[in-house]
């Protein structure tokens, strides 16, 4: 690691102030930071001590989401495998694509029971959606840094992660790569950059897909990676329960009718993550995996988890029990909504955001209870929205600062009746 660091240090004089390639600085200093601590300390009589900066802290973020990805992978592939074996014993012939030519050479043979198989098929649609997005982003992040003078934000090692994991596993490149340059551009570098977007980057750029391109993003064609082969999510089937078939829903989701026939969906299935979905979203255990990581990291605010999942909690046992004779998701029990969808991934990974999220620890109560109701408000009384938590949190985080605001004025005024008194 000596020859490593000598290296970086002989280099540095190109890239410093002066240097022959010193509009270049953000890349040597992001090369430089991400692999030491930074050299730099602060000048003056107050310096603030702390073993973990930004870019650990991001790095750990990532830590946490490696649970996510794995089943991201691994699901994907096993969602396009059995949906193979099935069209197969259907006898219909399944689409030959570039996919399917890597999978071959590789010698594999669409084997859904298969560990490996399904866990290579499934790299092979994750790993193109993430360079794509990492490269795009980047080019995006490297030139407003080049143009301000300044380090390259390191928020976007989450951001570049977080937004593959949210879309379908076809989603078409080019759209990758310009929804990822919407939510770095418009979510956060014409604000400043890192720290001062009001907004999360990733969820922004997934909510410009979902509005402009909405036939790549939703519907019950695109979550399944084979073409021809049609499977809604839990709670796109959901939404699209019959009137006379609302008293079965209570039961359990256990006829989710796709082209091969139906797929059990067990509330073990969900919460494992082995049903249709966004990539990385399916699984509420790498979730809560992944949070428990954050919370003993002291990263990720269990006061915001615990608020989403109390509002949500209490708001979908109100419907629950009040019932409804014309919306069958007033008859999903509670437990239900925290397996299905992207509430789980949305609830640790993204309400959490320390930028956008509520600071005050007060705040933090209500700006996840707000979340977590809102959630359900929007799954279950607007049926164009099957899915509520991007939409929930995006809510949230325009109210953060005014819910900030309010705790701050009632803390001043608490103490100001002490000091009276």
């Amino acid at each position: 690691m000596k020859f490593l660091r000598n290296t970086l240090d002989k280099l540095h004089p190109l890239f410093d102030k002066g240097g022959k390639l010193e509009k270049l600085y953000p890349l040597y200093e992001a090369g430089d930071t991400f692999l030491y601590t930074p050299g730099h300390v602060t000048k003056g009589l107050t310096h603030v001590r702390d073993a973990l900066d930004l870019k650990r802290m991001m790095t750990m973020v990532v830590v946490a989401l490696i649970p996510c990805v794995f089943m991201a992978l691994w699901n994907t592939g096993y969602q396009a495998n059995l949906a193979i074996q099935k069209m197969l014993d259907m006898g219909i012939e399944p689409a030959y694509d570039w996919h399917n030519a890597i999978h071959s050479s590789l010698g594999l043979a669409h084997n859904p029971g298969s560990f490996l198989d399904n866990l290579v098929y499934g790299l092979i649609y994750f790993l193109p959606v993430y360079i794509v997005c990492m490269t795009a982003g980047g080019i995006c992040e490297v030139i407003f840094s080049m143009v301000r003078g300044h380090e390259v934000n390191e928020g976007f090692l989450v951001t570049g992660l977080l937004f593959p994991l949210t879309l379908p596993p076809t989603i078409p490149l080019w759209q990758v790569a310009v929804g990822i340059s919407f939510g770095v551009v418009i979510g956060k570098e014409i604000f400043g950059g890192t720290g001062r977007n009001f907004l999360n980057p990733a969820l922004t750029a997934r909510a410009f897909l979902y509005f402009a391109y909405a036939g790549q993003i939703s519907g019950d064609k695109v979550w399944t990676a084979v073409d021809g082969f049609s499977g809604a999510t839990p709670l796109g089937q959901l939404a699209a329960v019959k009137q006379e078939d609302i008293g079965n829903v209570v039961e359990s989701l256990s006829h989710i009718t796709t082209t091969g026939g139906e797929q059990t969906v067990s509330w073990m299935s969900a919460f494992l993550g082995t049903i249709p979905g966004s990539m990385g979203e399916t699984s509420a255990l790498a979730c809560l995996i992944g949070a428990a990581i954050l919370i003993a990291t002291g990263i990720g605010s269990w006061r915001i988890m615990a608020g989403v999942c109390i509002g949500a909690l209490g708001l979908s046992s109100l419907l629950y029990v009040v019932g409804s004779e014309t919306n069958p998701m007033f008859s999903v029990a509670p437990w239900w909504h925290f397996v299905i969808g992207g509430f789980a991934f949305g609830t640790v990974f993204m309400a959490t955001d320390p930028v956008s999220a509520s600071m005050t620890e007060t705040g933090k109560w209500f700006y996840g209870a707000l979340i977590g109701g809102m959630t359900i408000l929007v799954r279950a009384i607007n049926p164009a929205f099957p899915e509520g938590i991007m939409l929930a949190i995006l809510f949230g985080n325009v109210f953060a600062p005014l819910i900030d605001y309010f705790v701050i004025q009632a803390n001043i005024k608490r103490r100001a009746a002490r000091y009276a008194a």
